[in-house]
């Protein structure tokens, strides 16, 4: 009897566990899937001077946004429109909303650009994931 209270106990901690781990590495593929993208996004800002888009076609060698997909992501859209100093090229990765952990269902990541101009080139890294799944590098 104690055994199987002792299992019980366990089971009620890891379960949670498990599933906030499961929902971390479903999104650090769209961390991935996202992350890939900014060497051609920095490359096509730093010849043409704007940000590209790849919502309706290829652009720069960016696949259109609904070929840039995984298991867990629906798509990876490149835009936004950036400022003087080079700020506000996003990327950003949609979260599928079928099986998919519930709390990044329809989420999104994105990706910020800025310092384009100066060159020395660094991103944001934002989400309207719950905190528990975002990883600190993404923080």
């Amino acid at each position: 009897m104690i055994v199987v209270a002792i299992v019980g106990i366990l089971a009620v901690i890891a379960v949670p566990q498990y599933q906030d781990y499961v929902a971390r590495a479903q999104f650090a593929e769209g961390l991935t899937l996202a992350s890939a993208q900014k060497a051609a996004v920095v490359e096509s800002f730093s010849q043409r001077g704007f940000c590209p888009s790849n919502s309706y076609s290829e652009y720069d060698g960016i696949p259109v946004s609904g070929h840039i997909s995984g298991s867990y992501v629906q798509s990876v859209i490149v835009g936004g429109s950036a400022t003087e100093g080079g700020v506000g090229c996003t990327i950003t990765a949609t979260f599928r909303t079928e099986n998919v952990s519930p709390g990044l269902s329809g989420k999104t990541l994105t990706l910020t650009m800025f310092g384009g101009s100066s060159g020395s080139i660094a991103w944001l890294c934002k989400s309207d994931a719950e905190n528990r799944y975002i990883p600190r590098s993404c923080t």
